[in-house]
């Protein structure tokens, strides 16, 4: 069982200065192939894993950022580290 909750926002700043929301979506399919839970919310997403490997991914979305030509990425992240970390046991009281 996962040991970490990482909720991640991803600020590119864009190559042209177009809409970012193309981009967050291309760091949401980094996150969906990654094969670990996760949940997107209006402002951040949140992953169910291991520590490590949630800090393998923030490298992996920033490094898709770059490939796209982000000139610079601001990733805010919190964590939620416990034994046996679970979404839903975490907000299960309020659904």
């Amino acid at each position: 069982m996962a040991d970490t909750l990482m909720s991640i926002q991803i600020v590119p700043k864009t190559p042209n200065g177009e809409d970012f929301i193309p981009y967050v979506d291309e760091a949401i399919a980094v996150i969906e192939a990654s094969g670990l839970p996760f949940l997107v919310s209006p402002l951040e997403t949140t992953i169910e894993g291991e520590m490590a490997e949630l800090l393998i991914l923030i490298e992996q979305m920033n490094k898709r950022m770059r490939e796209l030509g982000c000139l610079s990425i601001i990733s805010q992240v919190k964590f939620y580290h416990a034994e046996n970390a679970s979404m839903n046991e975490l907000v299960k009281k309020y659904r």
